[in-house]
């Protein structure tokens, strides 16, 4: 049985693999040097949010690549997922930014998703809980007191990885309060909250601007490099313009591989995330995987199914854009 599964998760990856390959082939290898592939829409609304994650996504757009295959891609800022996949869903946006835990909650509970790729895979500290310096909670397990984590929703990433982490150091209730992003510093300063779930750049930011420090990186055991966010579409959309969306993976993919250069993922955060150049240079970079892995994505299912952040187990097979180029 054992055998059995573990070739079925190799078949899978190679299969994976195979499809980015073949999809290149489709849309850049035909038609002589040079030619484009003809796209039903030239223009690709894509919400995002001011993280390291989508820095090879503005990294592309600079270089050039999307148009090169005569694509428009138009970066339209989020407040949050849930701004993110209410415009999805309404149609403003045609692919919404957003971690899998978002993407997979929503497609359990009805909605019709394709993922058009991974974006981000955690790394060292890129994301984490930080007090305050003179903090009192120096330790997860500090005794029976059941400390208030601020999280930017009570069932995101940072929910599902905050509990985590505190289940292994043997603390299995913790209380988690919704707090946006941009208000945690406040929560911090205020006591609302004795720890705050960040990811960056909002990481580096609160620790140089009011000396927070790092009580746990929430990327270790077992969520140690953790797939946390990616791209997707509604199924129809996808559909009803295969080549434009086939067109915009394959881009992504190649623009993926742009992350490895973490001194150019510093530098073009400065553009989109506003931040200065020094605190740029601090920000610690995961990696950013160039196909989609889906034995490393039901990982994230499986570990929302067990922490009851999802009711059944979903496959995340279904949500996988077509596993045949498109002509």
């Amino acid at each position: 049985m054992a055998n059995k599964t573990l070739r079925r998760s190799v078949a899978v990856v190679l299969s994976t693999v195979m499809v980015a390959v073949t999809a290149s082939c489709s849309l850049f290898g035909g038609g002589g040097a040079g030619a484009k592939p003809v796209l039903e829409k030239t223009t690709l609304r894509v919400g995002f949010l001011p993280l390291v994650d989508v820095a090879p996504l503005f990294m592309a757009k600079e270089d050039g690549k999307f148009s090169a295959i005569g694509l428009n891609v138009d970066t339209i800022s989020m407040n949050s997922e849930k701004e993110a996949m209410a415009a999805l869903n309404n149609g403003t946006i045609d692919i919404a930014f957003a971690s899998h835990v978002t993407f997979f909650k929503a497609a359990a509970e009805g909605a019709e998703l394709q993922l058009q790729g991974e974006a981000y895979q955690a790394g060292t500290n890129t994301m984490a809980l930080v007090t305050l310096k003179n903090s009192t909670f120096t330790a997860l397990n500090r005794g029976n007191s059941r400390p208030t984590i601020g999280v930017d929703s009570t069932d995101s990433i940072g929910a599902l990885t905050t509990k985590t982490v505190f289940k292994a150091a043997g603390v299995n209730e913790v209380k988690l309060e919704q707090v946006e992003f941009g208000k945690m510093e406040s929560a911090l300063l205020t006591g609302k909250v004795e720890a705050a779930w960040m990811v960056e750049p909002h990481l580096t930011r609160v620790q140089k601007q009011i000396g927070a420090v790092v009580l746990s990186d929430t990327a270790r055991g077992g969520t140690l490099d953790f797939p946390m966010s990616g791209y997707a579409a509604t199924r129809r959309a996808a559909e009803e313009s295969p080549k434009t969306f086939a067109a915009f993976r394959q881009v992504l993919s190649e623009a993926q591989l742009l992350g490895t250069n973490h001194l150019k993922v510093q530098e073009v955060l400065i553009k989109y995330a506003t931040l200065d150049p020094q605190t740029a240079a601090l920000v610690a970079v995961g990696t950013f995987p160039v196909s989609i892995n889906p034995v490393r994505l039901q990982r994230v299912a499986d570990m929302m199914e067990s922490n009851k952040l999802l009711n059944t187990r979903l496959d995340v097979l279904q949500l996988l854009p077509p596993s045949a180029p498109v002509n």
